[in-house]
């Protein structure tokens, strides 16, 4: 398939998970891609491994950003497809919350998304695509998910300004929100192994479809988005979560 060639995509937060798998995806699909990550070592391998353009960036960094947006010009021109992927998550509850872990995912999944968007119209084609990546927990919040889902539902009222900001130069914008998903982010809020796997199961038993979702298709998912067979969809949030917002 060859439906993005000669399109060029940047991805933020491009060495795991939902990132790597949609750098994959567009990549076979025909695009020129590049990957973003605040980690050297980690984005520069997954680059390697999938045969694309790595870029140094932290998205909680807006000085990051503007020099993403400033290399990306310079070495491409401008861009089709922005995937605005990276971001963190964080569990605690509101009586017991810090300023260090509010600002820490406020920083990257709101404040650095909306940048990341912010400085990169100037180079984003006309008929572009934009899609942020959001969560079902925008759409159900939790107890211990507040900071989190507050990020995610944010980014969505920002994806619909957008898509109306930015419809005269037909660049659509558009948002996926997926329930639980195999990647590594839970394994990174400081809980162990067994300790996820508890919540995973916990959390797979309230989804109808009784399982996980897989980064593979929340990728064919964005690539879906980024094609002109979605060029009449803006200002929309596609939740892939296994009917789990219905239960």
């Amino acid at each position: 398939m060859d439906n993005l060639k000669n399109k060029v995509a940047v991805i933020t937060g491009g060495n795991s998970g939902i990132g790597y798998a949609t750098a994959k995806q567009l990549k076979e699909q025909g695009a020129t891609v590049i990957i973003t990550g605040r980690r050297k070592e980690a984005i520069e391998k997954a680059a390697s491994e999938l045969g694309v353009t790595s870029i140094v960036a932290d998205q909680s960094s807006i000085a990051d950003i503007e020099n993403l947006a400033s290399i990306v010009k310079e070495d491409f021109g401008s861009v089709d497809i922005l995937f605005i992927n990276a971001g963190i998550a964080g569990l605690g509850n509101i009586e017991q919350a810090t300023e260090v872990l509010f600002d820490s995912i406020v920083n990257v999944n709101f404040k650095g998304a909306y940048f990341t968007l912010s400085r990169f119209i100037p180079i984003l084609k006309d008929n572009a695509s934009v899609v942020f990546l959001s969560s079902n927990t925008a759409s159900m919040p939790g107890p211990g998910s507040s900071i989190y889902s507050s990020s995610k539902t944010a980014l969505n009222s920002v994806m619909k300004s957008a898509a109306v900001e930015l419809a005269p130069r037909k660049i659509r914008v558009n948002s996926v929100s997926p329930g639980p998903t195999e990647t590594e982010v839970m394994n990174k809020v400081g809980l162990d192994a067994a300790t996820v796997k508890s919540i995973m199961d916990v959390v797979i038993e309230k989804v109808p479809l009784k399982q996980m979702g897989a980064s593979a298709d929340v990728a064919k998912m964005v690539a879906y988005l980024s094609s002109d067979a979605a060029k009449f969809i803006t200002g929309a949030d596609f939740i892939m979560d296994g009917g789990m917002v219905l239960s």
